[in-house]
C-alpha cells in the first residue's frame, strides 16, 4: 500500500526541502500551498528526487479554516496517513485577520494546524505506525504566556505574536503526544532555527516587529535575525525530516527536535498546566470540532 505524507506550505524554502526527504524516502507526498504556479514547480523538484509514489500538489489557503476543514476532508477521503508535516507559519509586520475575523497570526501559526490535525487523527490512527510533525520556533522565548482570548494586551508586534501563537502550538503538540501514547501516532515539534526564506526576507528587516525596547537595541537585534536567518532551508527542514522519517524516532514521542536535527528540552513555559489548558479552550471555541472534544 502506498505510504502517504503531507506537508503544508511545501511548495517553497523549508517546507519544500522538507517534503523532499520524505519523497525520497519512498513517501507519496502531498505539498499544500496557496499558489499553483509555485506548487507545480515544488512537484517537478520532488518528483526529481521521489523514491515512492509521485508528489502532487493541492491548492488550499490555509488562513481560512473553512478552506482547511475541506482539505481534511479531501485527504481523510483518500484513505489513511502515514506521516503529516505542518510546516504552514508566517510572521506579519502589521496586525491583520483572516476571512475568519481571527487574528492572522494565531491563525495561521495555530488553529490551521491544530484543526487539520484534529480532522486528521482518523486516518493517522489508521496508517499506524505514523507520525504527526508540528513545526516550532525559537520565537517562543519572548511570548507572553497568556491565552484569555486571540489577542494578549498591548500592541502589536509581530515577532512576538508569532512566537505566542507557535507557543500556543508547542503547548497543544506536546499535549496531543500524550494523549495519543500508544495509539501508534507518535507526535513531533521540529524546530528549524532559521533560514533566508521569503518571510524571514520579507519581515525581519522591520524594527516595528519587536517591542519597544528591543527597538532601542535595534542594530543588534537585527544583527541577530541576520545571523540566525543566514543558513540554507536544506539544513533548516533537516529538524522536520528527521521528526517525519528517521527510524531512531520509533516508538518515541513527544519530542522537541532542535535546530541541531536532536531532541532538546522544551521551552518550560509549553508544558505548563495552565498555558496547555488555556490554549486548549481557545482553539475549541475559535476552531470547533465536529465532536465537540
Amino acid at each position: 500500500m502506498e505510504q502517504r505524507a503531507v506537508v503544508t506550505a511545501g511548495t517553497g524554502g523549508i517546507g519544500l526541502e522538507t517534503a523532499s526527504g520524505p519523497a525520497e524516502r519512498g513517501f507519496a507526498v502531498t505539498v499544500v500551498g496557496r499558489d499553483a504556479e509555485r506548487g507545480a514547480r515544488a512537484v517537478e523538484r520532488i518528483a526529481a528526487v521521489a523514491t515512492g509514489g509521485g508528489p502532487r500538489f493541492i491548492a488550499v489557503d490555509l488562513a481560512s479554516l473553512g478552506e482547511v476543514r475541506s482539505l481534511a476532508a479531501r485527504l481523510a477521503a483518500e484513505g489513511p496517513l502515514k506521516v503529516l508535516v505542518n510546516n504552514i507559519g508566517a510572521m506579519f509586520t502589521q496586525r491583520r485577520q483572516t476571512v475568519d475575523g481571527i487574528e492572522a497570526s494565531f491563525a495561521v501559526n495555530h488553529l490551521s494546524p491544530y484543526l487539520l490535525t484534529e480532522l486528521l487523527l482518523d486516518r493517522l490512527r489508521a496508517g499506524a505506525p505514523s507520525r504527526i510533525v508540528n513545526v516550532s520556533s525559537g520565537a517562543i522565548r519572548v511570548a507572553k504566556r497568556t491565552f484569555d482570548a486571540v489577542e494578549p494586551p498591548g500592541g502589536y508586534y509581530g515577532f512576538h505574536w508569532y512566537g505566542r501563537a507557535k507557543l500556543a502550538n508547542l503547548a497543544y503538540t506536546l499535549d496531543l503526544a500524550e494523549r495519543l501514547r500508544g495509539s501508534g501516532v507518535t507526535v513531533f515539534a521540529a524546530d528549524p532555527g532559521g533560514a533566508a526564506t521569503d518571510m524571514t526576507n520579507g519581515t525581519m528587516t522591520s524594527p516595528g516587529i519587536v517591542s519597544p525596547p528591543l527597538r532601542l537595541l535595534w542594530p543588534l537585534v537585527r544583527r541577530t535575525f541576520e545571523r540566525s536567518t543566514a543558513g540554507p532551508a536544506s539544513e533548516a527542514a533537516e529538524p522536520s525530516v528527521v521528526a517525519a522519517t528517521d527510524p531512531a524516532l520509533d516508538g518515541r514521542t513527544g519530542l522537541l527536535i532542535g535546530p541541531q536535527a536532536r531532541p532538546v528540552p522544551p521551552f518550560r513555559g509549553s508544558t505548563d498546566a495552565r498555558t496547555v489548558t488555556a490554549v486548549l479552550k481557545l482553539s475549541r471555541q475559535l476552531a470547533p470540532l465536529p465532536d465537540g472534544r
